[in-house]
């Protein structure tokens, strides 16, 4: 049975801020407060920590990288002794149902794995610790600004960055240079992107390239979903109405396909060479590797051209402490220790992910490419961070508005709905939707 995801974070947030009002019995030094002072002549020093554990909490990693995060404990249990880390991994659809259960027991774990649009509903909410209370200005400033500031709200931080992803350009070299293209000189936005696309169609006879009909269209765009403070729609503008109208006239020309096209549809058709590009991460190499040999051996990766908004995407994951967390002081430092640059440059290397922190990338693992597909995508992955971040920062419901914003492009593209009057109800939709869960 299918559950109502917004209901289901509204009664999580429910019973985590609940849990909230009694205390923890623990008081927590800040980075910047004064309660780790040196005692003054005269005073007996503080009595040595009580034991400490702490409870960790990924998503999906186990066993796979047990030997990577077993070693990673055990240094760091080595450097702060007293501090024991027990690690826990759930399956990605039952973490948030253990989060409920054990906060509402009053048995939180100290320190979490969450995607960034989990994290930052219950951020927005209260139910995690503030961060930047802990936080030095060095510590903050290790991240990538753009994904860092994806759980940020009202100047307070309530995630820590971890591993990352970014889209890059996927081209049919063939297909390009048969068009009269350099694949040497690739298009680097969106507008030169049609272009090429247009060639393509015209000399090949191949549709540039195929996408999904989702709400991250219009951010590319530089066209917000909401409003600043989070509180109504954004998106009914003209510059929406322009980029809907324009979409709508590349499908009719054969540019861009006219369909909604999943991931599954998008292989099938940069496998069968009825697109010259496509725009996706990484792990698209495994899928065009093994049903399309000879399309992956002439398919080279360059960087995602950008649009009128000058951003890349990311789909990150990050580590929280959640405000009920009986040691917040130690879950933050272990949380800073799981995200530091030396840790994700060394998890990217086993998992082959990218890491959030910019000291990592200056790494010849990130910077040197074998030629191999694989490691140009890494490579031109890597130089995009810089302008990553999440689309859906602070979204509330955001799951629930990125259908209706779906729905609504689909209305308009595929079965020729007028694009005001849909704007409008769409608009109406996610404006009662927001309502709904505040």
């Amino acid at each position: 049975m299918r559950t109502n995801r917004s209901g289901f974070i509204l009664s999580l947030l429910a019973v985590m801020l609940l849990a909230g009002c009694g205390g923890n019995g623990n008081s927590a030094a800040p980075a910047n407060s004064a309660n780790g002072a040196e005692p003054s002549a005269g005073q007996s020093e503080a009595p040595k920590a009580d034991p400490v554990t702490l409870e960790f909490w990924t998503i999906a990693l186990q066993p796979t990288f047990n030997d990577y995060f077993n070693d990673l404990i055990a240094k760091y249990e080595e450097s702060h002794p007293g501090v024991t880390v027990e690690w826990k991994d759930y399956p990605y659809d039952a973490i948030s149902q253990r989060l409920l259960t054990s906060t509402a027991s009053g048995n939180s774990p100290d320190v979490v794995n969450l995607n960034t649009e989990f994290a930052s509903q219950l951020g927005s909410k209260g139910a995690l610790l503030n961060l930047s209370d802990y936080l030095t200005a060095e510590q903050a400033g290790a991240y990538f600004d753009g994904i860092y500031n994806s759980t940020v709200f009202d100047g307070k931080a309530y995630a820590l960055p971890w591993y990352t992803g970014t889209e890059v350009l996927f081209m049919n070299k063939k297909l390009v240079e048969e068009a009269g293209l350099d694949p040497a000189n690739p298009p680097q936005t969106r507008d030169e992107l049609t272009e090429w696309a247009r060639q393509i169609h015209e000399k090949t006879g191949a549709a540039g390239y195929a996408q999904q009909l989702v709400s991250k269209l219009f951010p590319i765009d530089g066209i917000p979903i909401l409003n600043e403070d989070k509180t109504a729609a954004a998106f009914n503008t003209p510059e929406a109405e322009a980029m809907i109208s324009n979409l709508r006239s590349l499908m009719e020309e054969g540019v861009v396909l006219k369909e909604d096209a999943d991931f599954t549809k998008q292989i099938q058709y940069f496998s069968g060479e009825q697109v010259a590009f496509q725009l996706s991460g990484p792990t698209f190499i495994n899928f065009i590797k093994t049903s399309a040999p000879e399309v992956y051996a002439n398919t080279i990766a360059v960087p995602l051209p950008t649009g009128k908004a000058g951003l890349r995407l990311s789909n990150s994951m990050n580590v929280v402490v959640p405000a009920k967390s009986k040691n917040p002081e130690q879950a933050v430092e272990f949380a800073a220790f799981i995200t530091s640059a030396d840790s994700q440059t060394a998890f990217s290397k086993v998992a082959n992910t990218l890491p959030s922190t910019k000291a990592s990338i200056a790494d010849p693992f990130f910077t040197e490419s074998d030629g191999t597909l694989e490691a140009e995508a890494k490579v031109v992955s890597s130089q995009s961070l810089d302008k990553a971040t999440d689309y859906m920062v602070g979204v509330p419901s955001a799951s629930d508005i990125n259908s209706a914003l779906a729905r609504g492009l689909q209305e308009i593209l595929l079965n020729g709905a007028d694009i005001k009057q849909t704007l409008d109800a769409v608009e109406k939709e996610v404006n009662g939707i927001i309502a709904q869960a505040s």
